[in-house]
């Protein structure tokens, strides 16, 4: 059971009296003598056993020093027993250690326990910030002690209350948090649901290499925060030269008469004005810098990762999803150090220079001064969680209203044909009506929590003038001092209005970061084994022995396939769908690697050759090419991105595309929009075709590249690949029948990646069987 003592300060021994008086399952007494006679020792030890993960309920009776401890099935008896030690001995530490003697050395040894108070090895404790909410609930709890104990003012201990009171909301709204982002995203890795290492230290391997930017980023704020409150302090100074004339303190450094003071003090005021004023900038700009480079480096190496995945892991994601990642979860990385990292530091530096500064100067108000906090904070987690409801179902109704108008708009011509006008029009008007009343709970929600804060800060300032001037007036706080210090805390509060959406941002960064790491633990490509291919020597010699594929989770596409493509010759290879068609061509381009048996290029295993000279050495024209936004030369270019203009012409006019290129208004510099949107089908195919003549590949596969083309584009794209297919193996995969008759040596698949017939165009047709069947079907009679 991990706990929350458990290495959150070394742990001493605990102290005599402690006894067990009956251990049942889910429920055990025990005595702690210490708690006797003491109600707030009693508290503060039934508090911190609330706490732990696991107990579900915790009794202290202080009278009779009785503890009952309710737990679940989870937690082990040794771990209950092990829990109420360490944290009787916690306390009892702390109480010591402040009641000492100034200068008096602390305890000594401890005894060594006996054997039937022997505590379990210690569990791993809880991440941060877990701990360090502990360790701030156990110094208060130690205060409260020390108030009891010698009782100190009611201020200190009051103190110790909101101290306590703001980690026991920061704790909840964490946990809560933690468990809410997990259940949402439900996308985690394995070693981050394990508490691994990437789950410990998420933050520092985001930053990686810029660590240095991210410290100097910190001390910036940092600086600046304390900057801007020591601007409020000179402030409140010259305020108090104005009320009272000289400032002693200012006398005593030479500077004499009120109106000396007072330019002197305007003067530093405006210095200090200044240097907030830059710092500002200059933490802005590098907290930016820093998430801008985060993004870049993150993105970079992940879209390298992505770009050599195999290709059966890029399909099996969604690209959606792929492209989310790489876009929206990234940029939650960057995102968070660039705004919510600069809230953060400047938040803890408020809180660690005012609170020393309020306990040493003026201990009679530091109570009511921060009062608000655990208010605030409260209010903050809970606004944060509400609102995040709203702007859901807010989200929701504008993307109803955004799809009613778009699709109105698109489908004009249809209402007005139907005379349907002013139904559309009801129907947007409904959609804009709940679009309006969700944003205004929204709106309403906002400004209640703003008023609220500000009732809180305010009412804050108000009891400070009243203690404090009640204090000033007594003698027991100097107006020196309190004076400057009255606006001071609420600075402070104002921060805390973003702490839910900071905490929020924190969260939905450690989620997004799990997601890049699941991508960027996907598998890359094989590189072969250490063989080479010499490019410039590859006749094209291919062959597949006894080949057997199957997609995850499906019956063979392929099973004990034998097939050979002879080089530098045309082979058409045909069958109904289904048939493996697409997967040969696949296997042949490494795309995929057989299951059994062996694809060989020239005598050589493809497995064990590197996929980028595969690929080099063959060129691949798909059903339905895909053309990237840009101009037609870019797009023919594409691959071979040295070529002179000269060879890019020769591919165009090869591929029979130069004519309709130089129609165009801009010819070769034309822009053809996002994947050729205004090109038709046969333009878009010829250049494909120019593209992959371009590569000038001693292999070429066209896969079902006229399947979607009308008899005029085939039939310049067979006269094209009549001229380009000698001396290279062109391999012609159809379900037209017509664009491989011609060819010198045709295969017939079957269903079952099984070869039916193999042959001529003339031979298959004399066999009369499958081949013949599927021509009498596109030609619509027997052919001789």
């Amino acid at each position: 059971m991990p706990t929350l003592l458990t290495d959150a300060v070394a742990c001493p021994s605990p102290p005599s009296g402690i006894r067990a008086r009956s251990v049942i399952p889910g429920r055990q007494r025990w005595e702690v003598g210490m708690v006797r006679g003491r109600p707030r020792l009693a508290h503060i030890l039934e508090s911190t056993l609330r706490k732990i993960p696991g107990i579900t309920q915790a009794q202290v009776n202080s009278v009779t020093g009785k503890v009952l401890v309710h737990h679940d099935a989870t937690v082990g008896g040794p771990d209950v027993g092990q829990a109420v030690r360490r944290a009787a001995a916690l306390i009892a530490a702390s109480v010591d250690k402040i009641l000492a003697p100034s200068g008096a050395p602390g305890p000594g040894p401890a005894p060594a326990p006996s054997a039937d108070e022997t505590a379990p090895p210690a569990r791993p404790a809880l991440p941060s910030p877990g701990k360090a909410v502990t360790q701030v609930a156990i110094g208060a709890a130690a205060l409260l002690a020390l108030g009891s104990r010698k009782a100190l003012n009611r201020s200190l201990l009051a103190f110790g209350g909101v101290v306590t009171a703001t980690a026991v909301v920061v704790r909840r709204a964490w946990r809560r948090s933690v468990g809410t982002t997990r259940a949402v995203d439900g996308d985690t890795t394995a070693a981050a649901q394990e508490g691994g290492a990437l789950s410990r230290h998420p933050l520092l391997r985001i930053v990686g290499r810029h660590r240095r930017r991210f410290a100097l980023a910190s001390a910036l704020s940092a600086l600046c925060q304390i900057t801007e409150m020591a601007l409020s302090l000179f402030i409140g100074w010259i305020a108090l030269v104005l009320i009272k004339g000289e400032s002693t303190a200012l006398t005593g450094i030479g500077l004499s008469g009120a109106a000396g003071q007072l330019w002197f003090l305007a003067g530093v005021t405006a210095l200090v004005c200044l240097a907030v004023a830059g710092l500002s900038y200059a933490s802005g700009v590098e907290w930016r810098k820093l998430g801008q480079a985060v993004q870049h480096d993150w993105r970079k190496e992940t879209y390298d990762h992505v770009q050599h995945l195999e290709l059966q892991q890029l399909e099996g994601e969604r690209t959606s999803r792929i492209a989310g990642t790489l876009t929206e979860d990234i940029g939650q990385l960057g995102n968070f150090f660039a705004m919510a990292a600069n809230e953060v530091v400047q938040l803890g530096t408020s809180f660690l220079v005012l609170v020393p500064v309020f306990l040493l100067l003026a201990p009679q108000i530091a109570w009511i001064a921060f009062l608000p906090v655990p208010i605030v904070a409260w209010l903050s987690f809970h606004y944060h969680d509400r609102v995040a409801a709203d702007y859901a179902v807010s989200n929701e109704n504008r993307a109803a209203l955004h799809s009613r108008l778009v699709n109105n708009l698109e489908a004009n011509a249809t209402v007005k044909s139907f005379c349907a006008e002013d139904h559309e029009t009801e129907r947007v008007d409904e959609l804009s009506e709940c679009y309006r009343e969700s944003n205004h709970r929204t709106d309403r929600s906002t400004v209640l929590h703003t008023e609220t804060v500000r009732v809180c800060t305010t009412a804050s300032m108000v009891g400070m003038l009243l203690l404090g001037g009640r204090a000033v007036l007594n003698g027991s706080l100097r107006f020196e001092v309190f004076s400057p210090l009255i606006g001071l805390p609420q600075q402070v509060l104002w921060r805390l209005t973003r702490l839910g959406t900071t905490v929020d941002q924190y969260q939905r960064t450690l989620a997004a970061f799990d997601r890049v790491q699941h991508l960027r633990g996907l598998p890359v490509e094989s590189d072969g084994n250490g063989e080479r291919l010499d490019i410039e020597a590859v006749s094209g010699d291919i062959v597949l022995d006894d080949v057997t594929f199957a997609y995850p989770g499906r019956p063979p596409v392929l099973d004990q396939m034998n097939l050979r493509i002879a080089p530098g010759r045309v082979t058409g290879i045909v069958g109904p769908t289904g048939s493996g068609k697409t997967t040969v061509a696949k296997l042949l381009l490494g795309f995929q690697d057989a299951e059994s048996g062996r694809v060989l290029l020239d005598g050589q295993d493809l497995r064990a050759l590197p996929r980028r000279e595969i690929r080099k050495a063959v060129a691949f024209v798909a059903q339905d090419p895909f053309l990237f936004d840009g101009t037609i030369e870019d797009n023919i270019r594409y691959g071979s991105f040295d070529a002179p203009r000269r060879r890019v012409v020769e591919a165009a006019r090869m591929a029979e595309a130069h004519d309709f290129i130089d129609a165009l208004p801009d010819g070769y510099a034309t822009l053809i929009g996002e994947r050729g949107a205004t090109l038709s089908g046969g333009q878009k195919q010829r250049i494909a075709l120019a593209r992959a003549m371009l590569k000038d590949s001693p292999v070429v596969i066209l896969d079902e590249a006229t399947s979607a083309v009308d008899n005029e584009t085939e039939a310049a794209i067979q006269r094209a690949l009549k001229g380009f297919a000698a001396d290279r193996t062109l391999i012609v995969i159809a379900h037209r029948l017509s664009t491989i008759r011609h060819a010198g040596s045709i295969y017939v698949l079957d269903k079952g990646g099984a070869v039916a017939e193999h042959g001529t165009h003339a031979e298959l047709l004399g066999r009369d069987g499958l081949y013949a069947s599927l021509w009498h079907l596109q030609a619509g009679e027997k052919a001789a």
